[in-house]
């Protein structure tokens, strides 16, 4: 993946919507895009949403654009190492409690316990607070609803504003690449469940952590329904030719991906399978594992 960052306004305020506005971290990778967009929510006083990972030059960022205005919630939507780190240090710098679902894994539905290949997991995160799915936070001009959405990580969340009609999705839905699901705290059958859910709020915009807004947020989720579904038909037709395993199969499906993402992509097939065998559409000898061979019962 070669990013054009020729237009990638790093640390600088951009204001979106008389509500919305957001900071770029200067992060960018195959797994970021561009960076980490941290949002400020409000005017006069403002939450902030994702602060991101520990990068000072970011963080300095953040408060320079909130200025002397109140931050009364820091919100974090899933705790990986480029979401949830930094809401310590701004926590310190600004005096405002954070919220978030839980720590790491809070809301597993267990299994796989020998899988431990989180690198990206953010294992020290503790929030202030924890909120639960229909919980409402308010500010002065804002309200934010909290809507959990299992999948790409267990205790996901994302955040409606309902003055807007718009929803910050953090690594849910993204416009630039289908979100990575992986096991064990990745989970695909709550994605898909979690993608419906989000649909049934009719969100005009929504403002995923990495990349472009997502304008008519409804065809969008349709399109991400479509494309994992297809994902599935494909895994499905390659097991038609007899027992193979997941590397063969991802070397198959994302021959036109950027190399370096198809680990990312051997743990969404393996994501895929799990759900599959688990509706006993697909089996295998030995237990669930990216080297164990699959095949059509």
């Amino acid at each position: 993946m070669n990013l054009d960052l020729s237009d990638a306004n790093f640390g600088t305020l951009e204001q979106i919507t008389p509500l919305v506005a957001k900071v770029l971290c200067k992060n960018p990778s195959p797994y970021t895009f561009t960076g980490t967009q941290t949002y400020i929510v409000g005017t006069s006083s403002v939450a902030v949403i994702d602060p991101g990972p520990v990068d000072m030059e970011h963080g300095n960022a953040i408060l320079k654009a909130i200025g002397g205005r109140d931050v009364s919630h820091i919100l974090v939507t899933h705790t990986h190492l480029d979401h949830s780190p930094l809401s310590n240090w701004l926590s310190e710098q600004t005096g405002a409690p954070i919220y978030a679902f839980g720590r790491h894994g809070t809301g597993r539905s267990g299994g796989l316990e020998f899988e431990e290949v989180e690198a990206g997991a953010d294992k020290d995160f503790t929030p202030d607070h924890i909120i639960a799915d229909g919980d409402s936070i308010n500010g002065d001009d804002w309200t934010l609803e909290c809507i959990h959405t299992p999948g790409h990580t267990s205790n996901h969340v994302c955040f409606k504003l309902n003055e807007e009609n718009s929803i910050f999705v953090g690594d849910h839905l993204m416009k630039w690449a289908t979100t990575v699901i992986s096991p064990p705290d990745g989970d695909m059958r709550a994605y898909l469940k979690s993608i419906e859910k989000l649909k049934s709020f009719k969100a005009d915009t929504l403002y995923p952590t990495h990349g472009p807004t997502i304008e008519n947020g409804n065809a969008f989720i349709r399109g991400v329904i479509i494309h994992r579904k297809m994902r599935e038909g494909q895994i499905l037709e390659h097991l038609k030719g007899g027992p193979c395993t997941i590397p063969h199969i991802v070397k198959s499906m994302y021959k036109d991906v950027d190399k370096r993402l198809h680990g990312a992509a051997a743990r969404s097939v393996f994501a895929h399978i799990i759900a599959l065998h688990d509706e006993n559409r697909i089996a295998c000898e030995g237990p669930l594992s990216l080297t164990t061979s699959y095949y059509l019962p």
